[in-house]
């Protein structure tokens, strides 16, 4: 006895899609901004009541008022996105880039708070060089920790960054309250007073070391990824551990390694903050670390288009800021909607650019089964 059995096939399937041409991408990275900005012209007609034209000419306006702070917050972005991309290529998911430079920062505040005080004759060279090493050994730590405990015991990487952050957190309003003398909570300009010592002297300005830095580690990654023996070998981990081992390579020295190079740019950039950008320790130090992944994402952890990316993001967040000030609203809610806006729509076309649908022409097929 035969019988039929219809079955249902889905309306649509997914499937990654091949490299698209860097056109038709492009094409559709264009369209989906301009359809977010379409959006965001919208909302602010209902919630500004202003002619969209000129929120937008206020927004470029108020992304190069200042042009060197612009490019610096690029620059700081940028290298916390560098910091991320072995990791990520490795998939890897370090959450912990908040919580390493955090803890660079704070080992570079450290000696610079109570060094000079302890070592009057310490010459500002020294000091800083101390500086350095302490930010990039505390960083390390601060990444080698979860690597290990990947690479031996298996552990959940992103719930252990992750943790690690809420330590860095936690250790920096310990330091904080303890340091601070006058009960503020804020540990304020370090050594104002006290002959700037462990400041980074000035390139020309006080935002030009950011920019060249960033370049510097930007050319590097760039090459360390696409040149290199190490570079080769974490992103053949990324693809497949399985097959990183049958050819011989030690999966857990790459892990351990990445991780360490990761901890290594989180290191300078915390010491960037300590010794050049803010003097200073706090909260918002490592505040771009979730920011970064994102930048790096849409980079599809290119280091060369994230110099794009980041800039991007610096400039819709610099611009919907001054839009919030111009137009009185009193508060950055507006330009967090235009950003998030924005990022919808950029991060939604990715997913056009990497999978396609395809629908079915048949929504049935007949199978037979043979039954007593």
């Amino acid at each position: 006895m035969q019988t039929k059995i219809a079955r249902r096939e889905p309306l649509f399937h997914i499937s990654k899609n091949d490299a698209m041409p860097f056109g038709k991408a492009l094409a559709i990275r264009i369209c989906a901004i301009l359809a977010a900005l379409l959006v965001v012209g919208i909302l602010s007609m209902i919630l500004i009541k202003e002619n969209p034209l000129l929120i937008y000419m206020s927004m470029f306006e108020g992304a190069f008022i200042d042009v060197w702070t612009l490019f610096q917050n690029t620059a700081l972005l940028l290298i916390f996105g560098l910091a991320v991309i072995p990791a990520f290529q490795m998939k890897f998911w370090n959450l912990g880039a908040n919580g390493q430079v955090l803890a660079g920062c704070l080992a570079a505040i450290a000696c610079m708070k109570f060094l000079p005080e302890k070592y009057p004759e310490i010459s500002n060279t020294v000091l800083i060089l101390i500086m350095a090493i302490a930010s990039i050994l505390a960083s390390c730590i601060w990444s080698v920790v979860p690597a290990i405990f990947k690479a031996y015991f298996n552990t959940n990487e992103t719930l252990f960054t992750l943790m690690m952050n809420y330590i860095a957190l936690a250790l920096v309003d310990y330091c904080v309250f303890t340091w601070d003398k006058t009960g503020s909570g804020n540990l304020g300009i370090v050594n104002l007073l006290n002959g700037r010592k462990g400041w980074i002297p000035d390139i020309s300005n006080k935002y030009i070391l950011s920019i060249i830095v960033a370049v510097v580690l930007t050319a590097f990654m760039f090459i360390y990824m696409k040149y290199t023996k190490h570079g080769f070998e974490v992103s053949l981990v990324g693809e497949s551990v399985n097959t990183a081992k049958y050819v011989g390579i030690d999966v857990k020295k790459v892990i351990i390694r990445t991780l360490l190079l990761g901890g290594l740019i989180c290191g300078i950039l915390g010491f960037l903050y300590a010794g050049s950008v803010s003097h200073t320790i706090n909260k918002e130090v490592g505040g771009l670390g979730f920011t970064a992944i994102l930048v790096a994402w849409l980079a599809n952890f290119d280091s060369l288009v994230m110099l794009l990316t980041s800039f991007f993001v610096v400039f819709l967040d610099a611009g919907s800021k001054y839009v919030s000030t111009q137009f009185q609203l009193n508060s950055n809610d507006y330009a967090n909607i235009v950003v998030g806006i924005i990022f919808f729509f950029v991060i939604g076309c990715e997913f056009f650019i990497r999978f396609k649908i395809q629908f079915n022409n048949k929504k049935t097929s007949n199978n037979e089964r043979v039954g007593e």
